[in-house]
């Protein structure tokens, strides 16, 4: 049987680059070497909830135990997924950090294969996929969130649209019961593709049962043995609500304040592609078929586009890696344009791309080699100045309880010890379980009901011995121990922490 690529026509207007491009070893090989590249460089700057999921997967790995730190079990991995496959690596080759190379990598290896494959079966030239996956890699945002589950999520959002135009639904919905797994709000952007397909009825029920056979098994787990089915940070996020007059919504305008290229960078996608997708829909209202050619791509877009209104409307904080589904959307609508559209046309967006790739590289590395920062991140202190904190934490603590300064993920997976907040702690979670059901609809109230059925309410909240504090420079009476630490964000600068008795 022939491929799916043998069968179609070529791409009009292809470059005679095409023939280079489309040997089958070299999508996959460049997209390793590039990943590769990219996770070297971000390794010493991963942000500290990228550092949340590391420690679950190094306690999953080495002890066995789902839970933030060693001492009680937690559930606020947001991504059940990414930890079950980082805590697989980490136990091979025995180091969380490395584990996250080579899960990042083979997500970038099956997002551009899943692309190739989307781009040959709707006559794209053979740059589409190597085009996308580089303008995704010199991202700032994308660059920011490496670790987390945002490479994942969007191979595994491009494998069901293949899957999806190949009317294959018993792996379509495998692929949507690992999209659950992977971010349970990547669901949204499920349901909009299946929706978008036509007669997307015909086999429903085989995708329905497949999906259900993906991920039922773990969140019954969930559910009876961790306490809720869903992670605890849905409802723990939705309980912070905004950052003072910044939520979602306007969160693009609050990181232009802070680091106005990368964020300039991060968001032009959205920008250009909702121009894009106005000209888009204008011609395929009048039936082009360059238009038709793009349907799936802007198919795509559209569904980001809900996923950033949905997220508008539950007026969550803007964390910066929530925006990263609908920016993955737009700039592979956007790829795939460039693509398509013929002649010299082709060539200035092409031209145009190519900037965006080379401005992208010069931001990243203009500041430092090796950068300290993320190019986006709101932490109060650098990777490497909570992980030496973390690493002199294991002396001093001896076995006592800390209670953390509001970010505990580098610090945790450093220490290995006892760092409590909402975050570590199962206990604290059941307080903010209270509160949003106070805030919520008699809908919400039985969900929420439902998913913490068997959660141990008991649990107190953990008493910490000692307290990390930030402070003034002079360091109170009874400090046992003073840092100083330093952040781009929000022009705070350095500060200094303090470790003090609790009492």
């Amino acid at each position: 049987m022939r491929s799916a690529s043998a069968e179609l026509p070529k791409a009009p207007g292809a470059l005679p680059v095409t023939a280079f491009l489309a040997r089958p070893w070299l999508v996959p090989a460049g997209a390793a070497v590039a990943s590769a590249l990219v996770f070297t460089l971000v390794s010493g700057h991963l942000i500290d909830d990228t550092y949340i999921t590391l420690s679950y997967a190094k306690n999953l790995a080495f002890h066995g135990h789902w839970g933030l730190i060693e001492d009680g079990t937690a559930n606020t991995a947001t991504s059940p997924l990414n930890v079950l496959l980082l805590g697989f690596v980490t136990f091979i080759v025995r180091d969380a950090i490395f584990a996250a190379g080579i899960v990042f990598v083979a997500s970038q290896v099956a997002f551009a294969l899943g692309l190739r494959r989307l781009g040959a079966a709707t006559g794209l030239s053979a740059g589409f996929a190597p085009l996308a996956v580089g303008l995704l890699l010199v991202n700032p945002l994308l660059l920011s969130s490496v670790g987390l589950e945002v490479a994942l999520g969007g191979a595994a959002v491009i494998w069901l649209m293949v899957f999806l135009r190949e009317r294959r639904p018993a792996a379509a919905g495998a692929v949507i019961g690992l999209i659950a797994l992977i971010r349970i709000d990547l669901l949204l952007i499920a349901f909009v593709l299946f929706l978008a397909r036509r007669e997307f009825w015909a086999g429903i029920w085989r995708m329905t049962f497949a999906a259900l056979a993906v991920m039922l098994p773990w969140f019954v787990f969930s559910w009876l043995v961790l306490g809720s089915a869903v992670p605890d940070t849905l409802v723990v996020k939705i309980m912070q609500r905004s950052w003072g007059t910044f939520s979602f919504t306007n969160g693009p305008l609050l990181y232009l304040q802070n680091f106005p290229v990368a964020a300039t960078l991060s968001f032009l996608p959205l920008v250009i592609g909702g121009l894009a997708g106005l000209l888009w829909t204008f011609h395929y209202r009048r039936d082009s078929d360059l238009a038709k050619r793009l349907l799936p791509f802007a198919t795509l877009a559209i569904a980001g586009a809900a996923h950033y209104l949905a997220y508008c409307w539950l007026n969550v904080p803007p964390y910066h890696w929530y925006y990263a589904p609908s920016i993955i959307g737009a700039t592979v609508f956007l790829a795939a344009g460039v693509c398509a559209i013929p002649g010299r046309a082709r060539l200035g967006a092409g031209a145009l791309a190519g900037v965006f790739l080379v401005v992208g590289i010069v931001a990243y590395a203009a500041p430092e080699l090796p950068r300290r920062f993320a190019p986006i991140t709101s932490n109060h202190a650098s990777t490497d100045e909570y992980r030496q904190i973390g690493a002199q934490l294991a002396a001093l603590t001896q076995g006592r309880k800390v209670e953390s300064a509001g970010e505990v993920g580098a610090l945790a997976y450093a220490c290995d010890c006892d760092i409590v907040d909402q975050f570590s702690d199962r206990g604290s979670v059941d307080p903010a379980i209270l509160e949003t059901k106070s805030r919520s609809s008699d809908l919400g109230k039985a969900l929420l009901e439902a998913n913490f059925r068997f959660f141990d309410h008991s649990v107190p909240p953990a008493t910490p011995d000692l307290i990390l504090t930030a402070g003034g420079k002079v360091p109170p009476a009874n400090a046992l121990a003073a840092w100083t630490i330093s952040t781009p964000w929000m022009g705070m600068g350095k500060q200094n922490l303090y470790l003090l008795p609790a009492r």
